[in-house]
Order: structure tokens, then C-alpha cells, then sequence
């Protein structure tokens, strides 16, 4: 994918503020502090259009961003970071759940972990609920430069077999820093954008 423009929209933290300009749209969602803006920046070759959070589970917001006129992707809220108080998460996941379910121009789910972990519960709970709901998924596995390159083969082992039981067909280990997943990614979401919707 050549990325001829790649720009800010807008954020928003109610589901009114939605665009209605029936342009699709690619999710991504992740624990805090997986990597997400990293993988969006890389993707888009771009340093500083997604900005990283010095604080995990800081970002309450859904943000989009307009690429090459065409599409968006949303960089939507970290979850599962223990210090925020339950009452503001509780708030978030609806939020994020109402706009899995109302948004009528979503393409589909890339869901992150972290490579180094175990998926963790709270990932396996979002992709069983996405794919309970008809959601397409794409998983990406996050920080991958950070491992040998058989603790790598052996996690991506591991994560496809655990993935599979929920349906889920595509796993791309990912590095922001060495570029490795990046096409497959692009490969992946394409055949998103490419399926349409009524």
C-alpha cells in the first residue's frame, strides 16, 4: 500500500460525534502500552502522527485518521490497565463496544498483544466477543524484534494454535522497529477495505 496522505479528523467520546461520510473504516484495539501507535505510525511511515502516550491508559478518546482520501483508520482506547479507576474502564469498554456494534462502516478488528506474553484474558475476551458478533479480526502480535528468533517461531506457534479454537485464521507477528509483518499487515486490511458492506 503507498501511503500518499495520512491526516488527523478528529477524536471523539460519543458515539453522535461518529462520521457519516460512509467512508470505511479499520479499528485497531489493544491493552495499554502494546504498542499501538507505534504499529499505526509505522504503518503509515510516519514519526509523530500517532502520538504515544507517556501515561498507559491515559488515551480516553476514539481518534481518526484519514488515509489516502479513502479510508480511516481509528486508533481506538486502551484497555486493561490496572491504575484507572474501574467506573472510567467500565465507561471506555462501552463505549468501544457501542462502536464495534453502531458504526456502520467498519471493516474489521485488528486486535494487538503483546508477542513477548501470553494472550492475556482480557484479549481473548475481545476477540471471542468480536468474532460472537460477526466482526472480522485480523491479530498482530507486537514488539516481535524484542525476541529470539525461536522464542518468536515458538510464540507465533503457540498464539496461531490458541487463535484458531476462536477463529481466527490471521496472526502477523509485527515490528514497528524492523519492518517485519509490515506487508502482510497491509495485504490483511486491503482485503478488508475490499470487502464491501451493505
Amino acid at each position: 500500500m503507498k501511503i500518499l496522505s495520512a491526516e488527523f479528523i478528529k477524536s471523539i467520546a460519543d458515539l453522535k460525534q461518529l462520521p457519516h461520510d460512509r467512508v470505511p473504516q479499520i479499528a485497531f484495539a489493544g491493552r495499554s502500552n502494546v504498542g499501538k501507535s507505534s504499529l499505526l505510525n509505522s504503518l503509515l511511515n510516519r514519526k509523530k502522527l500517532v502520538q504515544v502516550s507517556s501515561t498507559p491508559g491515559k488515551t480516553r478518546l476514539i481518534n481518526f485518521f484519514l488515509i489516502n482520501q479513502k479510508f480511516y483508520f481509528v486508533d481506538l482506547p486502551g484497555y486493561g490497565y490496572a491504575r484507572v479507576a474501574r467506573n472510567i474502564s467500565q465507561a471506555w469498554q462501552k463505549l468501544i463496544e457501542n462502536y464495534f456494534l453502531q458504526s456502520p462502516d467498519l471493516r474489521g478488528v485488528i486486535v494487538l498483544i503483546d508477542l513477548r506474553h501470553d494472550i492475556m484474558q482480557a484479549d481473548l475476551e475481545l476477540i471471542d466477543w468480536l468474532t460472537f458478533n460477526q466482526l472480522p479480526v485480523i491479530v498482530v502480535g507486537t514488539k516481535a524484534d524484542k525476541l529470539s528468533g525461536n522464542q518468536k517461531n515458538t510464540r507465533v506457534q503457540t498464539n496461531q494454535d490458541l487463535l484458531k479454537t476462536l477463529g481466527i485464521q490471521i496472526f502477523i507477528p509485527y515490528s514497528s522497529i524492523t519492518g517485519l509483518g509490515k506487508e502482510p499487515l497491509w495485504t490483511a486490511i486491503s482485503e478488508l477495505l475490499s470487502n464491501s458492506k451493505a
